[in-house]
């Protein structure tokens, strides 16, 4: 094999790029650019035979482009076989391309291409390729009649093996491609169908901003629908690579194809696999917001699968809910009613983007830290295997990364209740309870279900409109010889205080059920409550931290009895709504 980088304009012969040794151009007599503006050391160059690849590093000042992607001073990027190298400031492209050795093997022989001069040979006259032979053509018709039997061979023993889900894309189920570009509305769902689209029983997901795309400008938002660039070189190439994995190299060979032919042909023979059905899953808050219309959005979103060259299937979570990553609703309509009735093979599927809760200077050059983890916990919902944009188009070894503090998937729903776990819940006698704890931490849930059917009067600021109402309602109850709870946040001593002189006053005592869910927790809890609860109102994130700011721990000398550490534990009425708790909600 060769590697020649070609120039376009036709000023010189094609440069060859040895396997795996620097090769540095610029200004000068090999490329006959006379540009001041290119430096005589603009770019350095890199082979790699076995990726077919170019690895290319600006040296020089002004930029060389990569495809669309312009480069400056010491950043890299990769040139794939038939990219377009810029030598500097968008001029002097020359193309990538890989061609096999002068010797032509029997699968060569229908092609036969004149093999390219690397770089100081001398020039002879073109030879004129030899006519084959009636028996050579007779045995390269045998070795692709072969071929063609190898091939149905394999598919019959993967379907034997492995049931439809293991045949290549709709074949054995009789699905036909998608026959043309479609949108679809499902609430906050949007769903755009690329015209052939097969279902599959491997999806390759991936993000949209910051994993497929850019911004053209730079800046973290768009400035405009236009305002986007593919944001690695590579990504085209590497999901056409997808789309081609149905082919993979069988071994050992099989036991009719002759030893002398063994090593020319099974680089070429394959057996069938279905390649990934390739999808996008983003989440387009600023639909919902009025911020972008949608009809904006799905031009843009055409646009871009247009860009990529292959059939793409994009879902958009257009507001907030169960669509929204890192929840799982736009998986599971992908799974349920998006994917033609095929069963989606987890373990053979993946999942990238940028949003992996990486730290700041997770790399060089990357001095921000990801601005969510959201990503890396879609995947982790899904139980799919997880890749940066980095990690999986470039190759870059796996970043640290940092998971939220509150894991819903190891909360116990038969975990302790609470502690001291041998303290009366429930007293014989008349008393005070006082209820401290963030807004979602479970509370009102615990005291109604525990206290009130024992007997208990309840008090509600948000249901009796102040606390003054509140502390009315509780001294009637004590003076009538009842117990009472107060179901408030109740964050400070301030507050805990008139209820506590309330107790004081009726001459009962007072405890305090100190509800220990934590910030995350209780946040965790507000968002499935908006999911699946209704006629509550929502708590916005603001009011969450501004109970934490004014929190201070209760203590015995403010006037408390007893103190009883309260534990969240779920209690769900089916096995949706507990699967729907343990995903992560927001990254």
């Amino acid at each position: 094999m060769d590697c020649l980088l070609v120039s376009r304009d036709g000023q010189h012969e094609p440069l060859a790029l040895p396997d795996g040794v620097p090769v540095v151009l610029g200004r000068g007599p090999r490329t006959r650019v006379a540009d001041k503006k290119c430096s005589r050391k603009q770019v350095e160059l890199l082979a790699d035979y076995k990726h077919r690849a170019v690895r290319v590093t600006q040296r020089g000042v002004n930029p060389t482009s990569v495809e669309e992607l312009q480069l400056q001073p010491g950043d890299s990027s990769t040139l794939q076989e038939g990219q377009t190298l810029w030598l500097v400031n968008g001029r002097y492209p020359y193309t990538l391309r890989f061609l096999p050795t002068p010797r032509r093997s029997l699968l060569d022989f229908f092609s036969p291409k004149r093999h390219p001069l690397a770089e100081g040979e001398e020039e002879r006259p073109p030879k004129r390729p030899k006519a084959p032979s009636p028996s050579e053509e007779e045995e390269d018709a045998a070795v692709a009649v072969k071929l063609h039997q190898l091939q149905e061979t394999a598919a019959s023993a993967e379907q034997a093996k492995g049931g439809a889900s293991h045949l290549p894309q709709g074949r054995s189920l009789g699905l036909p491609p998608h026959p043309r570009d479609s949108w679809e509305e499902h609430g906050k769902l949007l769903v755009f169908t690329k015209e052939g689209v097969v279902p599959s029983a491997k999806v390759a997901g991936f993000d949209l901003d910051g994993t497929v795309i850019t911004t053209k400008s730079g800046k973290v938002f768009p400035t405009s629908p236009d305002d986007w660039r593919i944001l690695y070189p590579e990504v085209p190439r590497k999901l056409k690579q997808l789309q081609n994995e149905g082919y993979k190299v069988c071994s050992p060979p099989f036991p009719w194809v002759p030893p002398t032919l063994t090593s020319s042909l099974m680089s070429h023979v394959s057996c069938l696999s279905p390649p990934p059905q390739i999808v996008v899953f983003t989440n387009q808050l600023g639909i919902s917001r009025g911020r972008v219309r949608p009809e904006v959005f799905k031009a843009k979103a055409e646009a871009v699968v247009e860009r990529l060259g292959v059939p793409v299937q994009v879902f958009v979570a257009t507001g907030t809910g169960i669509y929204r990553k890192p929840l799982l609703g736009m998986w599971e309509y992908l799974c349920e009613k998006g994917n033609g009735a095929v069963s989606v093979a987890l373990q053979r599927s993946l999942y990238v983007g940028d949003a992996a809760g990486r730290p700041p200077n997770w790399a060089p050059g990357h001095k921000k830290k990801d601005f969510s983890c959201s990503d890396r916990l879609f995947a982790l919902n899904a139980g799919l295997p997880f890749y940066t944009p980095e990690e999986f188009f470039l190759g870059w070894a796996s970043a640290p990364f940092q998971l939220p503090h509150f894991d819903p998937r190891e909360l116990d729903p038969h975990g302790r209740l609470y502690d001291p776990p041998d303290a009366p819940l429930v007293s014989p006698t008349p008393e005070l309870v006082v209820a401290v704890g963030f807004p979602a931490a479970g509370k009102s849930t615990f005291l109604k279900s525990q206290l009130v059917p024992a007997g208990y009067a309840y008090a509600n600021r948000d249901t009796l409109g102040s606390w003054q109402k509140c502390v009315a309602l509780v001294a009637l109850a004590l003076r009538e010889g009842k117990s009472a709870a107060v179901d408030n946040t109740n964050p400070d001593p301030e507050s805990r205080r008139r209820y506590i002189e309330c107790a004081q006053d009726a001459g009962v005592p007072c405890r305090c059920f100190l509800f220990t869910a934590t910030l995350e927790q209780a946040k965790h809890n507000n968002r499935f409550r908006d999911l699946t609860a209704t006629g509550h109102v929502s708590v916005t994130d603001i009011v969450l931290n501004s109970y934490k700011s004014k929190f201070v721990e209760p203590s015995l000398s403010e006037g408390f009895a007893q103190i009883l550490r309260v534990h969240f534990v779920p209690c769900f009425t089916d096995a949706h709504e507990e699967a729907l708790y343990r995903q992560f909600s927001e990254g």
